[in-house]
């Protein structure tokens, strides 16, 4: 079965990002001159996603739609002075897809954003894509989680290997695989120490999930913060459903804390013909001195 829809939650306070998220979801601040949501929907659009599910606070609404209509008057403007570079980025999220929203009234955790989410989904199985997760390359992940599932797997993962020092921050896999890109996933943990973590591969931001998930989410217990982990209702399907893990090679680039931001913005910039030579002649000469 083809995967039609996906879930992209991004509710929250964007506290790391304070003030700038007083006015602006998290998701809407720009990689150079693309709010990370952009790369997230074209993703998506280009993995064959024909509806999309916002799953939003209260006032992101119109931000986000506005972002995502079909803005006349600058694409008429874009094209009558031949910036077909600028006329494409904006084209390729206009209007292609059914979009719709649903309010997560507070933030309790990925498990419970999804599970807003339950009665636009329906029972078929769909994505999930975290926009703090910035992954850029010239095939889209997602793309290959699809593939994967429509081999007969019902829960699919994207997966890559992490440092030491992150696994504790990150929900992480269990597997008996130890080569290839495509791994079976025997278990997941949420964010363990690095003596009880059972592997080096955490789970990154996209999801194959199928609509069991959702009585997954409603019975699995509130963590610490009396957050819903959508990690322990993966780990309570795992041994009924199976699931597999993509191992990508792609950049990645966490882009829901500072740096992370910054090295996608910066990594971008060095991509770009108009914008690397300047770029690497700043840093070349830039002082490290903090005043």
């Amino acid at each position: 079965m083809n995967i039609e829809k996906a879930v992209i939650p991004v509710a929250g306070l964007g506290t790391r990002f304070l003030p700038a998220t007083l006015s602006i979801p998290k998701a809407m601040i720009p990689v150079l001159d693309q709010p990370s949501l952009h790369y997230c929907v074209a993703e998506a659009i280009n993995s064959g996603i024909t509806k999309i599910i916002f799953v939003i606070s209260e006032n992101q609404k119109d931000i986000i739609e506005n972002y995502f209509s079909c803005h006349d008057v600058v694409v008429d403007a874009l094209r009558s002075k031949g910036d077909i570079e600028s006329l494409n980025k904006i084209e390729e999220i206009s209007h292609i897809v059914e979009m719709d929203f649903v309010i997560q009234e507070a933030p309790l955790g990925l498990g419970h954003a999804v599970l807003m989410a339950k009665k636009m989904v329906g029972e078929n199985p769909f994505a999930v894509l975290l926009p703090d997760d910035l992954i850029l390359g010239n095939n889209p992940t997602l793309k290959k989680l699809c593939a994967i599932h429509a081999d007969g797997n019902e829960l699919v993962l994207a997966i890559k290997k992490v440092a030491p020092e992150a696994i504790s921050n990150l929900g992480i896999i269990a597997t008996n695989d130890q080569t290839g890109k495509i791994r079976d996933i025997t278990g997941v943990v949420e964010k363990p120490s690095l003596k009880k973590a059972p592997s080096d591969l955490a789970i990154v931001g996209r999801y194959i999930l199928p609509f069991q998930i959702f009585q997954a989410i409603e019975n699995s217990s509130e963590g610490a913060l009396g957050e819903i982990q959508l990690t322990d209702a993966i780990g309570a399907l795992i041994p009924h459903l199976g699931c597999k893990g993509y191992l990508f090679q792609d950049k990645h680039f966490d882009v829901g804390i500072p740096i992370g931001l910054l090295k996608a913005t910066i990594h971008q910039a060095l991509k770009r013909d108009d914008t690397h030579d300047d770029l690497v002649n700043w840093l070349a000469n830039l002082s490290l001195d903090k005043k």
